[in-house]
């Protein structure tokens, strides 16, 4: 047997732009290998080599459900209906990945394939679109479709469409971590790295604006909540994992015994004994998504820097990260002015 696999001929069939996305182990295609490799022994394939497949294969009958690729439509824009039935399928993914229930993307990807008759890499590529684009809307993704910029301005219609017409992925976004927490060690991660962004497309700039992740965090108490609760949980093992469990029996979660106001949520400690009050900020999306800070929290992290943390608890449906800030916080934040406190002009 040649060193060439079924699926290698079939990824150089789909590259040189004729036949399948794939090729299945049909006889067809079996009986066309072994002929051709009696007169030939295969070790590198050529385009020369696929010669004798080109004129069978596409007058083959392939089975049911196998889909068809016209590769004379790859280089086109994706039409409004093919991006909606991809949005769509990214969605119903996604909302498995969250709750943990296993599907298989290969199979997602092939009846899309046959719904809009492209191919798989050009779906595979239009679902990191989605991811990208989900992204700057503080939305969780898809792990395994890292997030790709290049996408059509179309696709923000298309997910302007779907969250429209399907309002409680809004307000159901996931509000617990699977993930147990082994190591609290491990939780955190360094604070990224943010390069000057570049200016958004009209698009984009509109479809945030519209579901803009930073007011729906900042309205999302139980979210907030969830967090509050992990971050508690953290400190008491981390404080247990440094033989400090005089200190860890010690926290207090102030935001829910007292309520807001505080300035922080959280009353922790370091191993030596010091106070931390750490303020916790919770986002199912990625670290760079934004967040608010109130004029409160502002004034209690100058008053109290020596002691003062924020924690930027992110990715907390799928795999929760936290990054730290400590004041003064202007020093390492960007701080823009969202909104203003209001009151009529003194009569003259």
């Amino acid at each position: 047997m040649p060193a060439m696999t079924w699926c290698t001929i079939s990824r150089c069939a789909a590259d040189r732009g004729w036949g399948c996305g794939y090729l299945p182990r049909t006889e067809v295609f079996r009986n066309l290998f072994r002929r051709h490799r009696s007169t030939r022994r295969i070790t590198r394939m050529r385009s020369v080599d696929f010669q004798p497949f080109r004129s069978a294969l596409r007058r083959a009958s392939w089975p049911t459900g196998v889909p068809m690729i016209d590769y004379n439509r790859q280089r086109e824009e994706w039409r409004g209906s093919e991006l909606d039935a991809i949005v769509a399928d990214y969605f119903t993914m996604l909302s498995d990945e969250l709750v943990q229930r296993p599907y298989v993307k290969a199979h997602h990807r092939a009846v899309l394939m046959q719904q809009v008759g492209r191919s798989a890499a050009s779906i595979e590529f239009k679902y990191r679109n989605i991811s990208a684009v989900l992204q700057h809307l503080g939305f969780p993704w898809i792990w395994g479709y890292k997030p790709a910029l290049n996408y059509q301005d179309a696709l923000f219609d298309a997910i302007d469409r779907y969250l429209t017409g399907n309002r409680n992925i809004l307000d159901q976004q996931p509000t617990a971590s699977p993930t147990p927490i082994l190591d609290p060690v491990s939780i955190f991660a360094p604070m990224p790295v943010m390069t000057i962004p570049g200016p958004r497309t009209v698009g984009l700039e509109r479809l945030v604006r519209k579901f803009d992740p930073v007011e729906r965090d900042f309205r999302n108490r139980q979210l907030g909540r969830a967090g509050e609760a992990f971050v508690v949980d953290l400190e008491r093992r981390r404080l247990l994992a440094g033989d400090r469990g005089d200190l860890a029996r010690k926290i207090r979660w102030v935001a829910e015994e007292d309520g807001d106001g505080a300035g922080f949520d959280i009353l922790s400690f370091d191993p030596d004994g010091r106070e931390r009050l750490i303020e916790v900020k919770t986002t199912n999306g990625a670290a760079s998504t934004p967040f608010f800070v109130t004029r409160n929290e502002m004034e209690v992290s100058s008053e109290r820097s020596e002691h003062w943390h924020l924690y930027r608890l992110h990715q907390f449906a799928q795999k929760p990260r936290i990054f730290t800030v400590r004041p003064p916080l202007e020093s390492v934040l960007r701080l823009d002015t969202e909104t203003w406190r209001a009151t009529p002009h003194p009569s003259a």
